[in-house]
């Protein structure tokens, strides 16, 4: 962790849910979420840890990259292992070996997107798993209800995610069943020191978003995300969703835009107030074979590469970089060798990781405008697949 992110230690740490906002730029904040297990420096990208763990990567690796908050997934932990084992093994931090902060999604988005022969009421989904076809139900007392055995420091409410496209009259009941739900989960019991999140729906629809919004800040959650968003809609669409959530959220509460994990689209959304990112794409490129670097990413597995005795990418101070060459790397990922992609995830979540701490630095200095427009120069100025010094 960089030392600007370092903290001084403290007999009486602020209660969980205390978000300092310790310097804006713009519509840009930057902040300090804290909870049960520490703070949360803002603005903070989540790597995912959907089956209890960040694919290939140990809890001591995810440290030493800076990595100060992962996000666990409700639903699929419920197929496997079960509340039973977690719950007997104290909670999702003891099992996973993780020290530091949990956010937990509450398992709608699977539900509704993984699930076969669901059927929705008023209570929640019954549907079929995707493993076995094992016939379950998961509404927001049963999501509450886990994530409280998983004892993860920030769990979110179980909504309806909205598909792109949709049309006006499923969106607004979607959005009306999400805020049902938000009530219910609401008043649920939670584990010690628990935050809850509200997720604002809407798809593409103005007044939908702006509705939910309101309902969600008067129920009063300790943060807000914004949800059905990156789910295939063209990027103004998602520029406009997360701007058009936002606005209408306190600015004394966390913004958690769901799923978003495209460096200058998570650039784009900082600057209209968001706080906190997750999404596979970091890890899920390493499993594919490509690199993310400063200036974008590009297949490291392709051939031309293969004689290649250059690092990753220049200039990097990752331990990959220090260490390894692009063909070693090739030659590990088209033997199929687990190394490959571990090495590879590495290298990609710390580039996500100095560009969240450089994104903080520049709010910090107020000089977030600038950075922003050198990021988008670098960002989408690039040729897609080609490695940032050729």
């Amino acid at each position: 962790m960089h030392d600007s992110d370092r903290q001084t230690p403290d007999a009486t740490p602020p209660v969980p849910g205390t978000f300092e906002r310790l310097a804006t730029d713009g519509g840009a904040r930057r902040g300090r979420l804290w909870t049960a297990h520490g703070p949360v420096e803002t603005p903070a990208f989540m790597p995912v840890g959907t089956q209890a763990t960040v694919k290939t990567l140990e809890p001591r690796d995810l440290e030493e990259l800076g990595v100060g908050i992962i996000l666990g997934n409700t639903y699929h932990l419920l197929v496997r292992p079960g509340p039973g084992i977690i719950g007997a093994c104290g909670g999702l931090h003891n099992f996973m070996g993780w020290r530091h902060p949990i956010l937990t999604d509450s398992g709608g988005f699977q539900v509704f997107s993984l699930a076969r022969l669901r059927k929705v009421s008023r209570d929640g989904v019954a549907f079929n798993s995707h493993v076995d076809g094992a016939r379950l139900f998961l509404g927001p007392v049963e999501a509450m209800a886990m994530q409280r055995i998983l004892g993860s420091d920030i769990a979110m409410c179980f909504d309806e995610c909205i598909p792109w496209p949709c049309d006006a009259q499923y969106a607004c009941q979607a959005v009306e069943r999400t805020l049902l739900w938000a009530n219910s989960c609401f008043q649920q019991e939670r584990a010690p020191g628990q935050l809850v999140f509200g997720i604002v729906q809407g798809g593409e629809f103005t007044e939908l978003r702006h509705r939910c919004a309101r309902r969600l800040v008067e129920i009063g959650f300790d943060g807000y995300a914004v949800g059905g968003v990156s789910v295939g809609e063209p990027e103004p669409l998602l520029l406009q969703g997360i701007e058009e959530s936002i606005s209408h959220l306190p600015e004394e509460r966390p913004r958690y835009v769901m799923g978003l994990g495209d460096l200058w689209q998570m650039t784009e959304a900082a600057a209209r107030g968001a706080d906190m990112f997750d999404c596979v794409m970091p890890t899920r490129h390493a499993r594919n074979g490509s690199a993310f670097t400063r200036n974008g990413a590009y297949p490291v597995k392709a051939g031309k590469y293969k004689r290649d005795p250059r690092p990753i990418e220049e200039g990097c101070r990752c331990p990959v970089c220090r260490t390894f060459t692009r063909a070693y790397i090739r030659h590990l990922l088209n033997a199929k060798e687990i190394l490959g992609v571990r090495l590879l995830t590495i290298h990609n979540l710390h580039c996500y990781m100095e560009y969240m701490r450089h994104m903080r630095e520049a709010i910090e200095a107020g000089a977030f405008q600038e950075w922003r427009r050198e990021q988008t120069a670098l960002l989408r100025g690039s040729e897609p697949g080609r490695a940032p010094e050729e």
